[in-house]
């Protein structure tokens, strides 16, 4: 059965979605904050209130919503041909530590990317008093094999690539051997995360990191260090993913700046590149 493409405008919702301050300090273990980073991973910390990282907005009801929808719906095809191909965020405003808003998911568009179809799914969370915009998720998803369908080939993932000249900031660390295991409990249980059997079943040594997770480690090294981690500033940040890294992996960001946009990608300690093509958005410091 091909693509179905009369699912293209669909909408679900509204549907409440929350966050707890519990949640976001899990969030922040599960994309490699500690101790250097007290703000994000507890309450209250020399009279510093709790903050909260902007890349949470991707776990938030799973993305704000776009996990109330299932993937398989959309033609004939099994769970294995999906994956995660690039993925959005846009907020208008820092989160507070505890919160809740209403989260509309759209069929943004079903892409024919020749070598496989690609569903772009944006969810757009308000405020549940003010109906005000504060955050959106833009996912966009790969099926593998199910292009050619005939259909316009869509948008470009990702941003332009980096400059040809040094970056303005690299900021490298090591993820915990039990980094996917800490992820997870943010709310994707996908076993290949977890159980070896499964990621060999799907032809990897041993469990993946999931994509999202070295997006948040992206996000917090853009927020550190063009932001002066000051979540207020950040406004937008998407790319594309290259390749899985593996929990234990040496994680490395590299950040070029112009202006209050800056280009970024993440790569492993073998060089290969696991997020690309990133673009980034912040407000500048008027200091």
């Amino acid at each position: 059965m091909p693509m179905d493409l009369s699912q293209i405008g669909r909408e679900i919702g509204p549907n409440e979605i929350h966050w707890t301050p519990d949640e976001c300090m899990l969030y922040a273990l599960g994309v490699g904050a500690g101790a250097h980073e007290l703000a994000f991973t507890t309450e209250n910390t020399d009279g510093v209130q709790q903050r909260v990282l902007p890349t949470l907005v991707t776990t938030v009801g799973r993305g704000g919503g776009a996990g109330q929808v299932d993937v398989l719906s959309f033609g004939n095809y099994g769970a294995h041909q999906v994956m995660h191909a690039s993925h959005k965020v846009e907020l208008q405003r820092a989160l507070e530590p505890q919160g809740r808003a209403l989260a509309t998911m759209r069929v943004a568009g079903i892409w024919d990317k020749r070598a496989g179809a690609l569903i772009e799914l944006e969810t757009t969370a308000r405020d549940t008093d003010t109906g005000e915009v504060m955050f959106r998720n833009i996912a966009s998803l790969l099926v593998i094999g199910e292009g050619g369908f005939g259909g316009p080939h869509g948008p470009v993932l990702g941003g332009p690539r980096h400059p040809a000249r040094e970056p303005d900031h690299t900021v490298s660390e090591v993820s915990r051997p039990e980094q996917a295991l800490l992820y997870r409990l943010s709310g994707d249980h996908n076993r290949i995360h977890s159980d070896p059997e499964v990621a060999r079943l799907a032809g990897f040594e041993r469990p993946i990191l999931h994509g999202l997770c070295s997006f948040g480690y992206a996000g917090r090294a853009l927020l550190n260090a063009v932001c002066e981690g000051d979540p207020a500033r950040f406004r937008s940040m998407s790319a594309r993913f290259a390749k899985p890294g593996f929990p234990g992996d040496m994680l490395t960001t590299r950040i070029w700046v112009d202006g209050d946009i800056a280009q970024f990608e993440t790569r492993n300690q073998l060089g290969d590149s696991l997020v690309e093509r990133g673009l980034f958005t912040f407000i500048k410091s008027q200091r």
